[in-house]
């Protein structure tokens, strides 16, 4: 995994920022939530990646692969959820100077 990260260090800033972007343009959808047994299934699935990624059981390249798409997906997230934050400060500072004005 070090390898990874000092090898694809502009690929994980590049990762960070798409989801700073996504984050920060993502609309807030008012959609039913998701069910209890699917978000059970996403956590069991992405938990397996995981494992498989630790245990080295896939070999070669697709455990290069695999590596790579779950040490990505980290920054991803992390930039997800600093820009949606990020946009939360920025609305309800707005909302707070008009309701002043």
């Amino acid at each position: 995994m070090a390898f990874l990260v000092a090898f694809h260090w502009g690929w994980l800033a590049g990762a960070f920022a798409i989801g700073l972007a996504m984050g920060w343009i993502a609309v807030v959808h008012r959609a039913p939530a998701v069910s209890g047994w699917l978000t059970w299934l996403l956590g069991a699935i992405a938990a397996a990646l995981v494992a498989t990624a630790v245990a080295c059981w896939v070999p070669g390249r697709p455990g290069y692969w695999l590596e790579l798409l779950l040490i990505l997906f980290v920054p991803y997230l992390v930039g997800c959820a600093i820009g949606s934050w990020l946009r939360a400060l920025v609305v309800t500072r707005s909302m707070r100077r008009r309701s002043a004005a």
